[in-house]
């Protein structure tokens, strides 16, 4: 474990060179506090100061104290001001920014091919964090140890900052927006215990529940409701390890359990509001997982229908029986490298096929689990030295872990890629955008941007489940995001932390542009009869557990059968690193369609139980052909 703390090592270097040339930095972090070497004996005391169990800010180091500076001073918005600063100029780009990889795409087919555009140029922070709130707004936040962002709060709701030696010290940097994705509209959330590389997760009333992060932040939970004046709360005495590069997961009884982060070998349950646990419960299958560079954080998690999590990390996986707190068989090494971050492939738990089984009492939909991309084990050392980027992995594996016997089936991607995001579509197509495709996640340890996404349908033969389409201009490689938005278009953001929001002297600025993805089903040629849900018949108290769901739509230009539709819900996930936690597609079956003209009744069962799908608001979405409607916020209780 001495090399553990290379992770992020040599990140210190690249922002100290970053401050010399920008001294108004100086004023808002100290990275080499931050990073300082840790032993293998502060594993469970994060912070070497000797932190109660259930620390919290009064437990961390203090940052060095420095003269305020006038940048800070006019860091906070004046009363009934929006507080969004110009974006800075780039400066010139350097040759690395110009090596991209773009894919071909297929010209011989009368396939469309997607299309970008731009939301907003300014964000104002970057989303280094994303989330779909169902009020209509996303969520970004990034971390307040890179200092400045691109949006002030106003001067009478500045964050306390609990670093700072000279007491009431005061940060009026807003370090995470409610961004309005249909008008590109910002508005400051105010953020008081650091979110650096956090997790999340949505909980039965639709309420953000956000845990971890670093120094003062990494045993806290933040609560976010949706609302137009809601901000967050916060309790930075949660947790009883610290939980940095956490994965958080949602639970069929709508608890969530957070599982590792960096030196946390173990596994907790977030505490009711204002509580806070004593222990949490080992799991050296973290510890057994882990290596000199720490391949093993943000574990890929998923919740499987007999209500047991499959846990991955690094290069293997485990299911886990949480209740029992037993591991109930390993799952068979996917050889060719890490999968986890730093190596930060792709995953996803595969649709969940509900046609098949009968409302009550049907066999379970076996379980499917992809991973996508990565890199070799050694690819962090190798930036860390300054050697020559090492190529990222290209093979996706899939397993069913229905299937006690299963091996993992492998087959290539076009290109290499890691870092990349994957998100499920509304018709169980998935698609994979952003990242690299050569190095590793970390700041500046990956280079030649891959803007082209791939359209992956697990449906069709190995050999032609992969489509390359319309390429991005914009390249996202570390901290981007994505998520999957009602309207069945994709929100693109962040990417390229850099310290201070720097945007000139680096080859990747700091990414607030925001894009919109419309995928091919969308296209005018073949969206011209996409199908409208009618609203008001939706069902207003929501799902029940294994009961009927009925409700009407319509298609504008032509009429459907029943065969042509297909009904699927989807569990908005919370997105970081490269990864959507608690992201689920489940196709439900439909028991009754009856058609009037262009207009249609249609029932669906609702799944038969909560480790199907967890209690909480979903998106609904009627599917013609391929075509997708924009979705029905519906709650399943």
């Amino acid at each position: 474990m001495a090399g553990s703390s290379s992770l992020l090592r040599a990140a210190v270097f690249a922002m100290a060179l970053l401050l010399l040339r920008a001294s108004s930095v100086d004023a808002f972090f100290d990275p080499f506090s931050i990073f300082r070497a840790r032993t293998e004996g502060d594993i469970f005391d994060p912070f070497g100061v000797g932190s109660t169990s259930n620390g919290g800010a009064d437990d961390v180091p203090e940052k060095a104290e420095v003269a305020q500076t006038e940048v800070e001073e006019k860091g906070a918005a004046r009363p009934n001001t929006m507080g969004l600063t110009r974006v800075p100029p780039t400066g010139t780009p350097s040759k690395a920014s110009l090596e991209t990889t773009v894919l071909r795409v297929n010209t011989r087919d009368d396939k469309a091919d997607g299309a970008w555009t731009i939301v907003s140029d300014n964000s104002g922070v970057s989303a280094m964090h994303l989330a779909i709130m169902r009020h209509g707004r996303a969520v970004m936040f990034d971390t307040v140890t890179t200092g400045r962002s691109l949006m002030r709060l106003r001067f009478d709701n500045c964050r306390v900052d609990p670093r700072a030696k000279k007491p009431n010290t005061t940060d009026c940097w807003a370090h995470a927006v409610e961004f309005d994705y249909n008008t590109g509209a910002v508005r400051p959330l105010k953020i008081l215990t650091d979110t650096w590389c956090s997790a999340g997760g949505f909980d039965a009333e639709g309420n953000l529940v956000q845990s971890g992060g670093y120094f003062e932040g990494d045993k806290a939970v933040r609560y976010l409701s949706p609302c137009d004046t809601c901000d967050w709360v916060e309790h930075p005495r949660s947790f009883a390890d610290g939980r940095w590069y956490a994965t958080q997961q949602v639970l069929p009884d709508g608890r969530f359990a957070v599982f590792g982060g960096r030196r946390s070998f173990s596994y907790e349950f977030v505490p009711k509001p204002g509580l806070f646990n004593h222990q949490s419960v080992p799991l050296p299958f973290l510890r057994d997982t882990t290596d000199d560079v720490e391949n093993n954080l943000y574990p890929f998690v998923n919740l499987l229908p007999d209500g047991s999590l499959f846990i991955f990390a690094n290069d293997r996986g485990i299911i886990l029986d949480h209740r029992a707190e037993l591991v109930i068989r390993e799952i068979p090494p996917l050889p060719g490298g890490a999968r986890s971050y730093p190596a930060s492939a792709m995953s996803a738990l595969l649709p969940l096929d509900l046609r098949g089984g009968k409302l009550h009492g049907g066999a379970d939909p076996e379980p499917e689990v992809i991973i996508c991309g990565g890199a070799p084990t050694t690819s962090f050392k190798v930036g860390e030295n300054g050697e020559k980027l090492m190529v990222a992995l290209r093979d996706c594996g899939r397993i069913n872990l229905g299937n006690p016997d299963a091996r993992w089936t492998t087959e290539d991607m076009p290109v290499a890629r890691v870092m990349g995001d994957m998100l499920i579509l509304p018709t169980g197509d998935l698609l994979l955008l952003n990242g690299a495709n050569k190095g590793c996640a970390g700041w500046g340890f990956a280079k030649y941007p891959v803007l082209t996404p791939l359209l992956y349908s697990p449906g069709q033969p190995q050999g032609s489940r992969f489509r390359p389409l319309a390429a991005s201009t914009i390249s996202r490689l570390y901290h981007s995001t994505a998520a999957l938005l009602p309207d069945a278009t994709v929100l693109v953001a962040g990417g390229n932390t850099n310290a201070g929001y720097n945007f000139s002297g680096v080859d990747f600025p700091t990414e607030v542009r925001v894009e919109r993805f419309t995928p091919p089903y969308l296209d005018r040629h073949v969206a011209a009869n996409r199908p409208e849900i009618d609203m008001p018949s939706v069902p207003k108290d929501g799902m029940r557990y294994g009961s009927r769901f009925p409700f009407r739509f319509r298609t504008p230009v032509a009429a459907v059968v029943e065969a042509d539709v297909m009904v699927t819900m989807y569990a908005p996930p919370f997105t970081t690193h490269g990864y959507s936690m608690n992201q689920r597609l489940l196709i439900l079956a439909v028991t009754s369609f009856v058609a009037d003209g262009w207009s249609y009744g249609v029932t669906v069962d609702a799944p038969g139980k909560p480790e199907l799908a967890p209690p909480g608001y979903y998106l609904v979405y009627v599917v013609a052909k391929g075509v997708p409607s924009a979705a029905a916020w519906v709650k399943i209780q």
